[in-house]
């Protein structure tokens, strides 16, 4: 039988604030166990918590970001459960009043648009975490409360997505949003950004929805991928059988690269959510909404527009761009130095993105500046270097953040011009190759490039190709 796979999404994304949701502490990541807590986190008789006002703010910029209406009166409710990382036995969550619904998010697959839906953005507050000391043989675990209470994003899409494609793209145009409005760091390694998938199959040219599972404990997107082909064949596999798939949340094991029941599926009624009557409800007032909405800077696709717009870019050289926000923001500040976005876009999307899968860098912590970019381009466009020097003086600059000019002067990299010196190693270069002269007479044109090489390689590529070019050329007409 014939199966559509239906998938939603639910993400999470801690949100780069400097304190957590409801107290003073710090949210940075990677301190020792149990040093960032207070009574607050800790869940302490008679504490009360007091709303960080950055971190509402931030959500609610994402909620605008994703088309989202905005519930101008929003409130928190307690989510009740039992966990050993959870020290008040609730999490503050949003239930009854989501800060914002009925949003969508605009993806592209293979070049065709689709729209996906997302259900709601809501702000809760993160758990705890449990540390599994199992390497040592220990029977028992550790609890750090360091993240109980970090700022916590939740945004959940509609059941959309057909196929791991429409995953990946809605994943990627996700991280990108959230990246580029600045409201979190999207860490997958750190925690700071997870999804949970739904799966459900159901009878192709069928409204009917079937059982759905969701699957957790995804620490990657690949993850999340792989995850949602298995579930899917494995439903098939049960419906095949006759059977009914169960509604139960699985975990995903990534060594075996299978799922494992967990749990039945909660229903909403599990978590006896009520009003949390420590906050009061928030009132959204169109001033303080349309700041939020000014306050959003060009998001990815705009961006991308834009560059192929303005700039004349392909589809393909401005996606690459937009991918990461910090190769856009370096090509927009080098066009704004000197007009040259072709050059600018090569050097970033092949050299740039070369030296940092080479060398293993982190994009966000690049060394190189977009002066020092624009600076290497207009010494390029002088003729003051070769290309081929250009790539070494490049690597150069990746590596220790180097004006352009400094490590030309310091290698004697500076491109010959000086016609005399060139014309005589370009004679010894004609005198030792009396074959190819003759290959070059018989019509072979691509003699003439082997000499100019030749003519390159003695020079250790200093030499200006263009005058290379015209010495030789006129050199080996004139013999007979």
């Amino acid at each position: 039988m014939n199966y559509e796979v239906v998938i939603g999404l639910e993400t999470h994304a801690e949100l780069a604030t400097l304190t957590k949701l409801f107290c003073g502490c710090s949210n940075k990541f990677g301190a020792e166990p149990n040093t960032q807590v207070c009574p607050v986190c800790l869940g302490m008789p008679g504490i009360l918590p007091v709303m960080n006002k950055k971190g509402f703010e931030y959500a609610l910029k994402v909620a605008i970001a994703l088309n989202c209406e905005i519930n101008r009166f929003t409130n928190f409710d307690r989510k009740s459960y039992y966990y050993p990382d959870l020290p008040k036995n609730y999490q503050i969550s949003q239930n009854y009043y989501n800060l914002g619904i009925d949003g969508y998010m605009d993806i592209s697959v293979n070049g065709s648009p689709k729209k996906i839906r997302i259900h709601n953005v809501h702000l809760e507050e993160e758990a705890g975490k449990l540390i599994h000391p199992e390497e040592t043989g220990a029977n028992y675990s550790l609890v750090d409360l360091n993240r109980a209470g970090v700022p916590l994003l939740e945004i959940v899409s509609q059941p959309d997505m057909r196929n791991v494609d429409e995953v990946d793209s809605y994943m990627q145009t996700l991280r990108k949003i959230l990246l580029y409005t600045g409201v979190s760091d999207c860490k997958m390694q750190e925690g700071s950004l997870r999804f949970e998938a739904s799966i459900s199959l159901r009878k192709k040219g069928s409204d009917k929805l079937g059982n759905r599972v969701e699957i957790k404990n995804l620490n990657s997107m690949k993850s999340v991928l792989k995850a949602i082909e298995y579930e899917a064949e494995r439903q098939r596999e049960v419906l095949d059988r006759g059977e009914t798939v169960a509604r139960e949340t699985r975990l995903w094991d990534e060594v075996n690269e299978k799922s494992e029941r967990m749990r039945s599926k909660e229903e909403a009624q599990d978590y006896r959510y009520f009003p949390e009557p420590d906050l009061l409800p928030v009132l959204i007032d169109e001033k303080w909404l349309s700041a939020i909405k000014n306050s959003i800077p060009e998001l990815p696709l705009e961006r991308k527009q834009r560059f192929i717009e303005k700039f004349k870019l392909s589809d393909y050289d401005a996606g690459v761009l937009t991918e990461e926000k910090v190769l856009a923001d370096l090509f927009d500040e080098c066009v704004k130095l000197l007009d040259c976005p072709k050059a600018f876009c090569n050097w970033i999307t092949n050299d740039l993105l070369r030296e940092v899968k080479d060398r293993k860098l982190d994009i966000n912590d690049l060394k190189i500046k977009p002066k020092q970019l624009a600076s290497l381009v207009e010494i390029i466009e002088k003729g003051a270097i070769s290309s081929t020097i250009a790539k070494e003086v490049f690597s150069e600059m990746i590596q220790t953040g180097k004006e352009p000019q400094k490590i030309i002067e310091e290698k004697g990299l500076a491109q010959i011009s000086d016609e005399g010196l060139i014309e005589s190693v370009v004679d010894r270069m004609i005198a030792s190759n009396p074959i190819v002269i003759e290959d070059y007479k018989k019509g072979k044109k691509n003699a003439l490039t082997f000499l100019v090489g030749q003519v390159m390689k003695e020079t250790k590529g200093k030499a200006n190709p263009r005058i290379v070019n015209e010495l030789l050329s006129k050199k080996i007409g004139n013999i007979n």
